[in-house]
């Protein structure tokens, strides 16, 4: 069975991990009767929450898949923030989109300097950046938005985009989540957030997904760019401009970073720029690239799964997250049966010791606190890159420096 999956495509694999995830959460609803856990309006606020994410993972992928280790995405996005804020307040949410953009490439062009130039180390100049998008926007702030807001820690509120839902398709999903069947109505419930409450920042968001797989290893260009992180020198000799292709892939993270700024700013539920508003989510969105082994699909899973447990602790709070423990433990069971069947016994035995564990903690508490529920996010964050780190394969020269004519 496990020999046929390997088989099939890229795609379809991930087509039926989705649909298995489904029919466990289907199944955890039914037996714990959290319908938050698959209602609409729990997958429209983890597009929201997720998509932030989803722009800063794009961001990594484009940096690494270049040999160049982005840490600084969270200072990117801190940049990305501000920007958009101040030319969304002035000229309107599109121009708040292109604020956010232009702002996390500088920070991104910083970080090429730095890194391709200089040769600093990639983690000291990532942190550097963070430190300095952090401080520098704390200045703007205060400089630009004190006179009209009286609170140096928050811009005006903004205009928004006009929300939009896909037509007919979002009308048919929601009459079948009212109809609570099993399973049927809990995918409705999923879909449906996906074709509601959307904004052109959000189809931006889905769309560069496939836009990032197809430069990236369908166009000769995407070649360039991979083999400066893969073999740079031999790269070189073939013609190819490696320093060009990592400051392109760079300043290209960092505006992709600055998007992801800009969808918190352009959050409706927001729409203003707040300090600190980032809160870690350049680094939950480097998890969430890690996790999809530096690949589109798989970091879009990582960035929909942690902004689930996000939209999910916020709209539901700790009586959802506790019943997400029973689902896990039935994920945990799962995990362990493929591997057993694989005649991974080592492998399958710590999963299903890990089920067992999560299910006595379902079983001896009746909510998770909300203190520890707020967390949840960064908690999946860990549990996945310590279960994912045994089949990661990052770019080879990830991180080694590079200098020009080292082939020669």
């Amino acid at each position: 069975m496990t020999e046929r999956l390997g088989t099939l495509p890229g795609w379809a694999r991930s087509a039926l991990i989705a649909a298995g995830l489904v029919l466990i959460l289907s199944i955890t609803v039914t037996l714990t009767g959290q319908t938050q856990l698959a209602s609409s309006g729990t997958s429209e606020a983890a597009v929201r929450l997720g998509l932030p994410i989803l722009f800063a993972a794009l961001g990594g992928l484009w940096s690494e898949r270049a040999g160049i280790i982005n840490i600084g995405l969270e200072g990117m996005m801190v940049l990305g923030t501000w920007g958009a804020a101040w030319a969304g307040y002035q000229y309107g949410p599109w121009a708040a989109m292109l604020g956010g953009l232009v702002f996390g490439a500088l920070g991104g062009l910083l970080h090429a300097v730095a890194t391709v130039t200089f040769n600093v180390n990639h983690i000291v100049s990532g942190v550097a950046i963070t430190l300095l998008g952090t401080g520098l926007t704390k200045y703007l702030a205060t400089l630009v938005f004190t006179p009209v807001s009286q609170n140096p820690r928050q811009s005006p509120r903004l205009d928004g985009f006009t929300e939009f839902q896909v037509p007919g398709v979002a009308d048919g999903l929601a009459a079948l989540e009212d109809q609570q069947r099993v399973f049927v109505s809990d995918l409705a419930g999923l879909l449906s957030g996906l074709v509601s409450g959307l904004t052109p920042i959000v189809v931006l968001g889905f769309a560069l997904v496939p836009i990032s797989y197809w430069i990236l290893w369908r166009t000769p260009f995407g070649l360039r760019l991979r083999s400066a992180g893969e073999a740079p020198v031999a790269a070189e000799t073939l013609g190819v401009n490696v320093i060009v292709q990592k400051y392109v892939a760079v300043v290209v993270s960092g505006g992709l970073a600055g998007l992801g700024g800009a969808a918190l700013v352009l959050n409706p539920a927001q729409l203003s720029y707040l300090e600190s508003q980032v809160g870690g989510r350049g680094y939950i969105g480097l998890a969430a690239m890690i996790f999809g082994n530096w690949r589109p699909g798989g970091l879009l899973m990582g960035s929909a799964l942690f902004g689930y447990v996000d939209g999910l602790q916020l709209r539901a709070g700790g009586e959802a997250v506790h019943a997400l423990l029973y689902g896990a433990t039935l994920v945990a069971v799962v995990v362990a049966v493929l591997w057993a069947i694989r005649r991974m016994w080592a492998a399958a035995a710590i999963a299903l010791v890990a089920g067992l564990l999560v299910y006595a903690l379902y079983w001896t508490v009746d909510t998770v606190p909300s203190e520890l529920a707020s967390y949840a996010p960064q908690l999946v964050t860990l549990i996945v890159l310590a279960a994912a780190s045994q089949r990661l394969r990052p770019p080879a020269r990830l991180g080694v420096e590079y200098r020009r004519g080292e082939g020669r």
